[in-house]
């Protein structure tokens, strides 16, 4: 556990994934990642000049439905890539990669930010995806993505810096507005610079928001959620606190874990369309609960009798969603990330 006296080291060890499943998850990505049509654009128009289409907005990140959804495309290729390089997907991503990892395009991508319009593209969730796939192109150290990538990653952290100062209060809905969910990303990126001031900010952020926080009802699943609302604030809060500070919070914010309480966070949402791209969210629901119960176990006491009731919770949730992650393009555009997530943490 990182302490706030600095960062912790970059981790740079490849994430285990067995090679057919690093295969079928590349295979995904790359149907959608570079597919502009259907698209959900996040895009206030000024003037009739400012109807453009999202490759002309975004040269980089107009595929995978939405922009967000492009961006941890990328970065899941790229984590792919790192895992298994020996992968047949391999060369394609790499094509991918050169050619969208350019100035003009990087320069593109900026200057849509620097609109006035634009003030609140993306906050906080695209902020951070992009700050987490800057930390994960910074681990391919012989190719100049990140060198490429690195002015927008820039951007969005000086995003953070101006926007965290005035968020006085969380935001703690299961979906992209979730303020924890973006500063567990965005630590990643200032644990893989080095970035202590960054990442101190994020600390502290954090503490205000949640620290006084206890005995979690977790009113959840909401209808559209694909995050957890109190296990992706109790990851947020095990990435950020010093250890021993972690365990004591952890303890008074989810106090009946041993008696499996709250019983909704043990228990896989349903999923009762896949075509409907609201519902179709809470199959990533099962996906980040796993992933968050998966990280939360590895920080808690091997005698503590809640862990191998929190262990198998992580691997009913997986087993709810991971067959259901293709099939449909509602989920298939986004679901894979978060699978990757949930196999290769904890």
């Amino acid at each position: 556990m990182p302490s706030l006296s600095g960062p912790s080291a970059p981790s740079v060890a490849r994430p285990s994934l067995a090679p057919s499943t690093a295969s079928r998850f590349a295979k995904i990505a790359l149907g959608h990642i570079a597919r502009e049509y259907p698209n959900k654009l996040d895009h206030v128009l000024a003037c009739d000049a400012d109807a453009r289409t999202p490759r002309d907005l975004h040269p980089i990140f107009f595929g995978s439905f939405d922009w967000h959804s492009c961006v941890h495309g990328y970065w899941l290729l790229a984590t792919l890539l790192r895992a298994r390089p020996e992968m047949p997907e391999a060369d394609a991503i790499i094509a991918l990669f050169d050619d969208a990892f350019t100035d003009d395009k990087v320069g593109a991508e900026i200057a849509y930010l620097s609109r006035a319009e634009s003030r609140g593209f993306e906050r906080p969730y695209g902020w951070a995806w992009s700050l987490m796939l800057q930390a994960e192109l910074l681990r391919h150290n012989d190719r100049s993505w990140a060198e490429r990538h690195a002015p927008l990653a820039k951007v969005f952290k000086a995003r953070f810096e101006a926007f965290l100062p005035l968020a006085d209060y969380p935001v703690r809905a299961g979906v992209h507005t979730n303020t924890a969910f973006a500063l567990v990303l965005a630590s990643e990126y200032a644990d893989m610079t080095r970035d202590a001031a960054f990442r101190q900010l994020l600390t502290t952020k954090a503490t205000l928001w949640y620290g006084q926080d206890a005995a979690c009802q977790a009113w959840e699943p909401s209808g559209d959620d694909f995050l957890s609302p109190a296990l992706i604030e109790a990851e947020a809060m095990r990435r950020l606190l010093p250890r021993e500070t972690f365990e004591i919070w952890f303890v008074r914010f989810l106090p009946d874990l041993a008696h499996k309480q709250p019983a909704t966070l043990f228990a896989p949402a349903r999923v009762s369309d896949r075509t409907d791209g609201k519902i179709a969210h809470l199959d990533g629901l099962n996906l980040s609960r796993a992933w968050c119960w998966r990280t939360l176990a590895g920080a808690m006491p091997e005698l503590d009798p809640a862990k191998p009731l929190i262990i198998n919770a992580a691997m009913a949730h997986l087993s709810a969603a991971v067959p259901h992650i293709a099939g449909d393009y509602m989920g298939e555009h986004w679901l894979a990330t978060f699978a990757m997530l949930a196999l290769t943490n904890g």
